[in-house]
């Protein structure tokens, strides 16, 4: 029962730092810029100017943006998903099912990451990757892991 509620609060604490990830703006940062997948924000005259990053044709980070949002949708999935399997699995069998979802949901993660990190703000001279770009490493290791968790564990008799 112990394992069960740590795997659960894993996976809840993976999914928040997932929507974090997604959301905040902080995955390139410089003194008077913060950009995420979404908008940038620079410092112009002592006010921060807001700029709209959605209609961008910047292919690139379409696909950043998308990959990112079919991790959070994946990880949420999951989760439901091995509720569901809690209640419905017979004794013995594993949680494939909710692994899959996991590990696309990892997948999905790192294919944002590395798209952003081989492609996006390449040209910079100045400026370093904000948290929330590091959030979403670290999101790419604890979904990894609990993927290879949910394919190896086994629904236990009571």
């Amino acid at each position: 029962m112990l394992m069960l509620v740590g795997i659960v609060v894993v996976h809840i604490t993976t999914i928040i730092l997932l929507l974090v990830a997604t959301i905040d703006n902080a995955w390139w940062i410089t003194d008077s810029k913060f950009t995420d997948l979404w908008a940038k924000w620079e410092l112009k005259n002592s006010v921060w100017e807001y700029t709209d990053l959605e209609n961008s044709s910047d292919k690139y980070l379409q696909t950043v943006q998308a990959t990112s949002v079919l991790a959070c949708i994946f990880a949420i999935l999951a989760l439901f998903v091995f509720v569901a399997q809690l209640f419905t699995l017979s004794k013995g069998q594993r949680f494939t099912f909710t692994g899959i979802l996991q590990l696309i949901a990892c997948l999905c993660v790192m294919i944002a990451a590395s798209i952003y990190t081989a492609k996006l703000n390449t040209n910079e001279n100045e400026g370093r990757y904000g948290h929330s770009y590091i959030l979403a490493w670290i999101c790419f290791v604890l979904s990894f892991l609990l993927a290879i968790t949910y394919i190896i564990l086994r629904k236990k008799s009571e």
